[in-house]
């Protein structure tokens, strides 16, 4: 199905075409003047140089051939030579019919589907999510539904960090704690236990807890990186304990992550890469690519072109190491065997940007991926709080993000308290949508590149550019529509009909608009215009009901066509907010 907007244009580039002007002429245009018309062409403007006449003159010739076209209620010529356009309310009440009954609303897919994995988690083990996390997650998620929304087959990647010195730390710590555990018993050739020697709570105390240590006690970081060396090479003991760590913790990830309605399909972890590591090194060696600098293993990545230094990727350090850029390179390498994308996008803090450049260069330089597969660094910004700085707690530490979950959902629910309709069972639980909903609204309604303030007041508010308004707004439209039922009506036997008021055709042509929405947010990555559209969408609702008696209407096809489109409304916004991550509660 076409878009509205890809329908008019066509029809107005026809004309052009039937008066001898080259088509493209004809791109209409959401009106920059609403109190005007509502679409624009400025077609003729671009075609006076290239045809020696007037705008003007074009614009009358094109308008003369459309004045009598259905689609239009009213089409006129104005100097210099703009086309403002009004469209036909019936015209666009068929159009809203046969959106209703498309899968799309309308979103036309591409003509080629892509083979995307999104790596958009990036999580360590042994380590509880925190605020840094947020940000990767819920925009990761929300592309990934974008895309499939809009035909890609995706794949989400969790990618795991749980290998290096963290590991190391971790294993010599339990060993100081707990020395008789038969994991450090060299001799042992029975089987292992299946409960792990720690809880999720111990685990996450341990880790700060060595890392600190190692950080004043020369011989604990030693004997931590002998473990992390024999862990490495496939020690039967430690190889047992990661699997522990490894358990433990993504049990524990998994349940924070259903928290925030962010899932994976791949919980893939940098210990998957290792083994391609060697032999990517060699053939790298091998072509040349890869050097010794300064005792470290590098490959030159730095352009002529580059307007600032970019130092050579590192692939192995002097001790024969291998550090992020390899795990990273060696993933690729994974990936392209496995799924050979047409497009790996990482989604990840914006500081990390020169890290994702030299890997990309690198991968490109020495073959890793082909012309075919694309690599993309989507780059987010920082949450900040009110100071302005990096979110943290009141005492100044790193927030974890189920506190934060708690910390909103509380906010929510006391708010909901001072006006209390409903049970408190049924409270705690639409406390808990509404406020994810908030936190997601508060950041997926910023650009993604950008910084933002987590505001909690405003982030909560029933009012504004806001979470809880947009779920308020379909709550609304709910209760409208159960009511019509509760009155012995059929809501799917209502038909769409031409508008009967401004605010009404106002709504109309919102929601008109979703599937070129769709195709500039699925196009730019960018789940902000989604918010944006469903703020417009919602308000032009409220504009509508506020203005409109919809249950109190006495003509019954009148009323019907008010249902009808509500009921879209409330499709399209549903539609919009799982693709944002989040659902609506039945009542607020």
């Amino acid at each position: 199905m076409s878009s509205f907007m890809n329908l008019i244009t066509d029809t107005v580039s026809a004309a052009f075409a039937a008066c001898g002007y080259e088509e493209t002429l004809g791109r209409v245009t959401v009106s920059n003047r609403p109190d005007l018309c509502e679409y624009q062409c400025n077609g003729a403007m671009a075609g006076a140089k290239q045809y020696h006449k007037a705008p003007f003159v074009i614009a009358e010739e094109v308008v003369a051939k459309l004045q009598d076209n259905a689609l239009f209620e009213e089409i006129a010529v104005v100097k210099p030579g703009f086309i403002n356009i009004k469209v036909s309310g019936a015209a666009l009440a068929a159009h809203l019919e046969q959106m209703g009954a498309d899968a799309q609303y309308g979103a036309s897919k591409p003509e080629q589907s892509r083979r995307i994995v999104i790596d958009y988690g990036g999580p360590n083990v042994a380590k509880p999510l925190h605020v840094g996390h947020l940000r990767s997650a819920i925009i990761g998620e929300s592309i990934k539904r974008i895309c499939r929304f809009m035909g890609d087959e995706v794949v989400g990647d969790v990618h795991l960090g749980d290998w290096g010195l963290q590991m190391g730390l971790i294993i010599e710590e339990v060993k100081e704690r707990k020395p008789e555990l038969p994991y450090f018993d060299e001799s042992y050739t029975g089987d292992y236990p299946k409960e792990a020697p720690f809880t999720i709570s111990e685990l996450e105390e341990i880790y700060p807890c060595a890392s600190g240590k190692s950080k004043v006690d020369e011989a604990f970081a030693a004997k931590a990186h002998d473990a992390t060396v024999k862990l490495q090479q496939g020690d039967r003991g430690y190889t047992a304990l990661w699997n522990h760590i490894m358990n433990v913790s993504v049990t524990d990830l998994k349940k924070n992550y259903d928290n925030l309605n962010v899932h994976f399909d791949l919980w893939k972890k940098e210990s998957d890469a290792q083994p391609y590591i060697p032999d990517m090194i060699e053939q790298m060696k091998a072509d040349g690519f890869a050097h010794i600098s300064n005792g470290a293993l590098v490959v030159d990545v730095a352009e002529e072109e580059d307007t600032r230094e970019v130092p050579p990727c590192i692939l192995l350090k002097s001790d024969g190491a291998s550090i992020y850029a390899t795990t990273d390179l060696a993933t690729i390498v994974e990936r392209k065997k496995l799924f050979d994308p047409d497009l790996i996008l990482y989604v990840v803090d914006k500081r990390q940007e020169m890290h994702f450049l030299q890997v990309f260069r690198t991968a490109r330089k020495t073959g890793i991926v082909s012309e075919k597969n694309e690599l993309q660094f989507l780059g987010f910004g920082t949450m900040n709080g009110r100071d302005g700085k990096p979110f943290k707690t009141r005492e100044g530490g790193v927030m974890r993000l189920e506190k934060l979950i708690a910390d909103i959902t509380e906010a929510v629910y006391e708010k909901m308290a001072e006006n209390r309709t409903m049970e408190e069972e049924e409270m705690r639980q639409t406390a808990k949508i509404i406020g994810l909903a908030a936190l997601k609204y508060g950041d997926l309604s910023n650009q993604a590149t950008k910084d933002y303030v987590f505001d909690l007041d405003r982030f909560i508010s029933f009012e504004g550019n806001t979470g809880p308004y947009i779920l308020y707004t379909i709550v609304r439209i709910k209760s409208i529509l159960k009511k019509y039922g509760d009155s012995g009506n059929r809501v799917e036997d209502a038909k769409m009909q031409a508008p009967q008021n401004p605010e009404e055709k106002d709504l109309m042509l919102s929601l008109s608009r979703f599937g070129e929405m769709m195709t500039q947010a699925y196009s730019e990555l960018a789940p902000h215009k989604i918010c944006a559209y469903i703020y417009e969408l919602a308000n032009a609702f409220n504009r509508f009901y506020h203005g409109t008696r919809i249950l109190a209407e006495e003509d019954a096809g009148k009323q019907a066509g008010y249902i009808a489109l509500i009921s879209l409304t409330r499709k399209v916004l549903e539609c919009c907010i799982d693709l944002l991550g989040f659902t609506a509660p039945e009542r607020m």
